[in-house]
């Protein structure tokens, strides 16, 4: 989709996240953003129609309230960020990262919040494809191939519901995550992911992308 419409950032207080904030409501979209906490940081600074809403997406009761605060049948877009990475238990890592981005999707579609043919982007990551891989994923690794997997056993579904969706690797990005020695700005990284969305079709949906539009094997 080209023309401007509203579009839901999950994950959107700083990094890939933040400038995908950025980007589109520099380009005239009605933009829903969400943060864990309370204050809006660098997300009040950014012009445009910017709604901010409050979610950690292990609670099932911020889920609730954010999809009865979106528009019915109106998500063109849906960029589910985000993630956690150093730090945190397995435990943890399994439920924000695998766990949380099917939550939040399904109950966006259960409640009738998409657009028809409204697109879903994952960020996944490289380090979840098992694609010729013989050493440990690690507890982020495994996090990520479990999304992969459930988001391949719902994406029949989710087509029926009349959605496209894909998983994408953002790319190796310059943030708290990816670190200083990264190989990407966050704008780069934002708009080639942006990129990517405006292209999708019917075509795609299922499909494991990088943020440059290439394949990712699973």
């Amino acid at each position: 989709m080209n023309e401007p419409g509203h579009v839901l950032v999950v994950g959107a207080s700083r990094g890939i996240g933040l400038e995908l904030v950025r980007q589109y409501a520099r380009d005239g979209w009605t933009v829903h953003a969400t943060t864990r906490g309370e204050e809006p940081g660098d997300l009040g600074e950014i012009d445009g129609a910017v709604q901010l809403h409050r979610l950690d997406v292990r609670n099932d009761g911020q889920v609730s309230s954010l999809v009865e605060a979106l528009p019915q049948r109106g998500l063109d877009v849906v960029i589910h960020n985000a993630g956690i990475y150093r730090g945190h238990t397995r435990d943890e890592l399994m439920e924000v990262n695998a766990e949380g981005p099917i939550r939040v999707v399904q109950s966006l579609i259960a409640g009738g919040r998409m657009a028809d043919n409204g697109s879903v982007v994952l960020m996944t990551s490289r380090m979840g494809s098992r694609r010729g891989r013989t050493d440990i994923l690690g507890d982020y690794g495994d996090s990520k191939a479990a999304l992969n997997d459930e988001f391949r056993l719902r994406a029949p579904a989710w087509e029926l519901a009349g959605v496209i969706a894909v998983v994408m690797h953002p790319g190796w990005v310059r943030t708290d995550m990816g670190g200083s020695g990264a190989t990407l700005s966050v704008e780069e990284s934002a708009t080639g992911i942006r990129r990517v969305i405006a292209g999708m079709s019917s075509a795609d949906h299922g499909r494991f992308y990088n943020w440059d539009g290439s394949e990712q094997p699973w």
